[in-house]
Formats: structure tokens, sequence, C-alpha cells
């Protein structure tokens, strides 16, 4: 993996070098749709799902009867963080988590970020706090108040890894991400709820990663670890590194390449579970969707494009 990360690091580079910068003039809204019309999802953008409903998915799930045969439950999401809803036109047929997935009978959705569904004006800006905050939440910014980045989450509205620890409905959980406007700065979005879980002694792990291989690793070795963190909630940036230094498309061969290493790390954080001596009898919630999309070099905004997200599961 590190050296797949370092291989499209330096693909990523030498445009930059040049001083080449991607204007996709094909990046319209009916060339977004088209491509949108080639991927399996099972709605439309008009009956697309709230990525707060993700939420819900994941407290019914530890709190609902374990299945026959199997003693424990363990849930995982994947995000790949600025991954647009037509990205899924990208993947490859080998280490493929998105394939992976779906080759084993994956329920894929198409689901909006922003507040509200496309074409009403976002009420939040489709953008990373506000998008992962509205997940963890299962509410929108009106109530957690998270807007946009660099605003630090009261403790109001917990995170699913804080209320389920706390009302000991699971013994552990795990944060891990590559971009510290989540909890490593001073207005960082859950620097209050950090700072909670130290306090009450809440078995709630904050890992913050240099860059996203690194943030593989750490999950993955919390996976095989024999006491694997309940629920794991793991991000992974390439698609978003790529879309804003060279512009979100999936005419970009850059963000191609981005949306790729994202993927591969799914695949192989994939197979570290299906690997635990325990899985057979482990009941797995697990999860991949994104937190916005993009338009040429930025997100925030209303297009469609930065609207439309991802969610796929295998419940």
């Amino acid at each position: 993996m590190a050296v797949l990360s370092k291989i499209i690091s330096i693909v990523m580079i030498i445009p930059a070098l040049f001083g080449i910068y991607i204007n996709d003039k094909k990046d319209t809204n009916e060339s977004y749709l088209e491509k949108i019309a080639q991927v399996e999802y099972e709605n439309t953008v008009e009956t697309a799902v709230a990525q707060t409903e993700l939420y819900d998915m994941i407290y019914d799930h530890f709190n609902s009867p374990l299945p026959e045969g199997k003693t424990e439950k363990k849930a995982i999401v994947i995000g790949y963080d600025g991954c647009r809803a037509d990205a899924l036109t990208l993947t490859e047929n080998n280490f493929s988590g998105i394939n992976k997935m779906l080759g084993n009978g994956a329920s894929l959705k198409l689901a909006y970020c922003g507040g509200v569904n496309y074409p009403a004006e976002n009420t939040q800006d489709t953008s990373t706090a506000p998008g992962w905050c509205s997940v963890l939440t299962g509410v929108w910014a009106d109530k957690n108040g998270v807007t946009g980045n660099g605003i630090t989450k009261t403790m109001e509205y917990k995170t699913l890894m804080t209320s389920l620890t706390e009302e000991k409905v699971i013994d552990s959980a795990s944060f891990i991400t590559s971009w510290n406007g989540h909890f490593e700065t001073d207005n960082s979005t859950y620097k209050l709820e950090k700072a909670y879980c130290e306090e009450k002694g809440l078995n709630v792990r904050f890992n913050y990663c240099i860059e996203d291989t690194a943030s593989a690793r750490t999950a993955i070795k919390d996976i095989k670890s024999d006491d694997c963190s309940d629920f794991i909630f793991a991000i992974y940036e390439g698609t978003d590194h790529a879309g804003h230094t060279f512009g979100f498309s999936s005419n970009n061969p850059i963000y191609r390449a981005g949306f790729r290493l994202n993927d591969i790390l799914a695949y192989r954080t994939l197979e570290a579970i299906e690997s635990r001596d325990t899985y057979e009898s482990e009941d797995w919630l697990i999860i991949l969707t994104s937190d916005h999309g993009g338009f040429e070099t930025d997100h925030g905004g209303p297009s469609i494009q930065e609207r439309m997200i991802f969610i796929l599961t295998n419940k």
C-alpha cells in the first residue's frame, strides 16, 4: 500500500510542476447524470436518501437482536472523502472495495448531503465537517450546528461513537482520519467530544494519521487485533485531495487515481475483516459512503455534482 501511495503521489505532483490544472468543460449536469445512469443505483436523484439515515442504520444494527449463530456485533464505516456519485463508474476489476461489496450482494443507493435533496438550495455546506457530522449525529446542521468546516460541535448531539459507548451498547469505538480538522485543531469539529470522552474514560479512540495509507494501516491493525473496536469510522482522503488540486471530475485522470487509491485501501480493509478468526461468528454492518462530492476544484455549494453521494451497505 505504501508503494502504491507513493506512485499516485508522484502522478499527482507531475502536472503541478508544469503548471497544469484541469479545467473539465465536459463536466456538465447532463454528462454527470449520464454517468450516474451507468451505475446500478437502486434509486434515482429524485428519490435519493439523506446521509443522516446512516445514523439510524448503525444505531439499529447495534440495538437489534443478534442473528442466529452470531455472538457479537461489529460495524465499520469506510469513508471515501470527496467522492462523487459518478465516480463509481471508475471501479476496476481487481482490488476494488466497491466491487467486492457489490459482488457479495450489497445494496447501493444514491444519497444526498447539504441538508436537503437537490435541486432545493442546500442548508449547510457540502463540505467535510458538516457531511460526516450529519452521519455521526443523525441530524443536520440546523440542530448540530456544524454548517461548515472550522466549527466545533457542542455536546448537545453526541456522535454514535460516544453515545453507543457511553450507553454501554458497545465496548469501544475508533475514529481514524488524516484530516486535522476533525479533532486536532483549535476549531476542530470534535474537539469538545474528544475531551469529553477522555474526561469520562470512554473507550473511544481518536486516531490522527499522517496520510491515507497510515489511516488504512491503523484500521487494519485494529481489525486484526483480538480486542477489535466494535465500531470503526475510517476516512480515506484520496478523492478529496485530488479534486482540490486538479479538479473533481471522473474525466480527470488524477481524480481517478485518487479514487483508485481509496478503493484499494477499502478492499484491503474489507479483506482484513474477512480474515478475522472470529469473523463467522460476528455480525458485521459494513458501510462505504462519502461526505460530499465536488465541482471544478472545490465543494461546499449547491451543484448536483457536490450534492450527490453514495451509500453502499451489506445490510
